[in-house]
């Protein structure tokens, strides 16, 4: 099978399965598949048997950078609710959606493929004011990355969200922007209302 094909095939399925089928279940799959068209005569190997066989480095990436920018969107909207988000998506869809990918892909390159899969997004954006939207955690369960928007309000220029994100290789202390959407010069509802 051609590799275009096969990468597409995993993205198509996990985008519909939507984390039902682990990366390492679609490449015995289709390695099984390939196997059987290729080889009819040889010996058959089981679908259990073929489970264990890692994908390709570039694949796993890919896979984990689409995973990670779905369940990314989906923690940003539950973040900012029902009140913020309709006013500021098409501004963060444009603009900070395209950067949080870009440092996702950074996070891609810093772990050998087969590590990829053992990297998770958090489960719950921060409500109130709190700024964390999401974090991505190491299989040890410690972050690696933290992606958090705060409210800004400059003098007599209204209020702005403001998205950056930290890494664990400074201790989390130096703000990466992603950049900024204007809100309004009213105050802004808190978040998740």
């Amino acid at each position: 099978m051609p590799a275009w094909l096969r990468k597409s095939l995993v993205v198509i399925i996990s985008m519909v399965t939507f984390g039902m089928v682990s990366p390492a279940q679609v490449n015995g799959f289709l390695t099984t598949t390939t196997e059987r068209s290729e080889k009819s005569t040889a010996a058959e190997t089981s679908f259990a048997d073929s489970l264990d066989v890692p994908l390709d480095e570039e694949l796993e990436r890919e896979m984990f950078i689409h995973r990670t920018m779905m369940e990314a969107e989906q923690q940003s909207f539950q973040k900012f609710g029902a009140k913020i988000g309709p006013v500021i998506e098409d501004e963060f869809r444009q603009t900070i959606l395209p950067n949080i990918e870009k440092a996702i892909e950074k996070v891609a390159f810093q772990f050998p493929g087969e590590k990829l899969t053992s990297l998770r997004i958090t489960e719950v954006p921060g409500g109130g004011e709190s700024e964390k939207i999401f974090h991505i955690i190491g299989d040890n369960g410690k972050d690696i990355i933290r992606f958090h928007v705060r409210r800004d309000q400059p003098p007599k220029d209204g209020f702005w969200f403001n998205f950056h994100y930290h890494t664990y290789q400074d201790n989390f202390q130096t703000h990466y922007e992603l950049g900024k959407i204007f809100w309004a010069k009213n105050t802004p509802p808190k978040w998740k209302s």
